[in-house]
C-alpha cells in the first residue's frame, strides 16, 4: 500500500516538476521528460507489469491534461514501460549505466512514436528537421537529467524495498 501512495506521489510531483518549475530551465523550448525517467526506472527496477502500468498512469495524466486523443501518450509510455521491464532480468538493478543509457534510447523511441502518431500520419514528413529541432535537444535534456534523477528513484525504491523487508 506505501508502495501505491509513494509511487502516486512521484507520478504527480514529476508531472508538477515537468509541467511547472523545468519550464523556467528550457533549452530551446525543450523540457527533460521527468515522466520518461520515472517510466523507465519503474520498468528497468520492478519489471514489464510495474513498467506498463506506470507508463499508463503517466500516458493518462499528459492525457487528460494535455491531448488531443485520450490514450496516444498512455500507448507511447506503456510501450517504454513495457519495453523496458525486459532489462530487469538482464541487467543488474544497481549498475549505474545501463538505465541512463535505456532513457535516451526510450527518449528517441518516444519521439519517433511521436513523430509517427503526431506528425507522419497528418501528411508532415521532414523528420529530419523535427529530429534536430526537438527530438536531439529532448534526447539530450533528458538523458543529462536522467543522471541525476534516476539516482533519487533509485534510493526511494531501495528505502522502500527494506521498509516492506522489515514488516515482513
Amino acid at each position: 500500500m506505501i508502495q501505491i501512495a509513494v509511487l502516486l506521489i512521484e507520478v504527480i510531483l514529476c508531472f508538477l516538476l515537468q509541467t511547472t518549475v523545468f519550464r523556467w530551465f528550457a533549452l530551446a523550448n525543450i523540457v527533460p521528460n521527468l515522466l520518461l525517467i520515472l517510466t523507465v526506472t519503474y520498468g528497468f527496477l520492478k519489471g514489464k507489469t510495474k513498467g506498463l502500468l506506470v507508463g499508463l498512469l503517466c500516458g493518462l495524466l499528459i492525457d487528460f491534461m494535455y491531448g488531443d486523443v485520450i490514450g496516444l501518450y498512455a500507448m507511447i509510455y506503456m510501450a517504454i514501460g513495457y519495453v523496458n521491464g525486459n532489462f530487469n532480468k538482464v541487467f543488474n538493478s544497481s549498475d549505474k549505466i545501463i538505465p541512463i543509457i535505456l532513457v535516451g534510447f526510450s527518449q528517441l523511441g518516444y519521439f519517433l512514436l511521436y513523430y509517427l502518431f503526431n506528425f507522419l500520419l497528418r501528411g508532415r514528413l521532414n523528420i529530419v528537421f523535427y529530429f534536430l529541432t526537438i527530438g536531439l535537444p529532448e534526447i539530450v535534456y533528458t538523458t543529462i537529467v536522467s543522471i541525476f534523477v534516476y539516482r533519487i528513484f533509485y534510493n526511494i525504491d531501495v528505502y522502500l524495498d527494506g521498509i516492506l523487508k522489515k514488516e515482513a
